[in-house]
């Protein structure tokens, strides 16, 4: 198996109302987050990256329409948790996360991708903040509202 591009995309998914979707690992049962996923191919544009993890994790489809993706134009270099680094380069400790947001309606169908995750819930945004395990998931949750305005 290749390993793992070490940039990636976070795609926080809200309501008007700033409900926001999480859904738990399947991989480490108790752990919430947003959608996440890493390039497929160095070249890949991120908002192509955005969009496929977007319906690969939830089956929400970003139209261009009526929901549309939105890049924060806001990246965050993390460290790479140990139990993960085996999916990347030898030596590869830290990663590059570009954050995104979609508006959705409440009532979108949510299919999960049960290989990776097992539940989801709708929260409001400090409640979604407060129960995600990531520190830059929370972050840009806690942003939401700023960045939603500007929508």
């Amino acid at each position: 198996m290749p390993h793992k591009i070490p940039e990636s995309v976070l795609v926080v998914i809200h309501t008007p109302a700033l409900e926001v979707l999480l859904i738990e690992r399947a991989d480490r049962p108790g752990f919430w987050q947003s959608v996440t996923g890493s390039l497929d191919a160095p070249d890949e544009a991120l908002i192509d990256t955005a969009t496929r993890e977007l319906f690969e994790e939830t089956g929400i489809i970003a139209d261009g329409a009526g929901i549309v993706l939105r890049d924060w134009g806001l990246s965050n270099i993390y460290e790479i948790y140990p139990v993960w680094r085996h999916r990347y380069a030898p030596g590869v400790t830290h990663n590059t996360e570009h954050v995104f947001s979609v508006c959705v309606p409440r009532d979108a169908a949510v299919t999960l991708s049960p290989r990776e995750h097992l539940n989801y819930a709708w929260l409001p945004y400090l409640d979604a903040a407060d129960s995600c395990f990531s520190s830059s998931n929370a972050e840009a949750i806690l942003q939401l509202p700023n960045h939603f305005k500007a929508e």
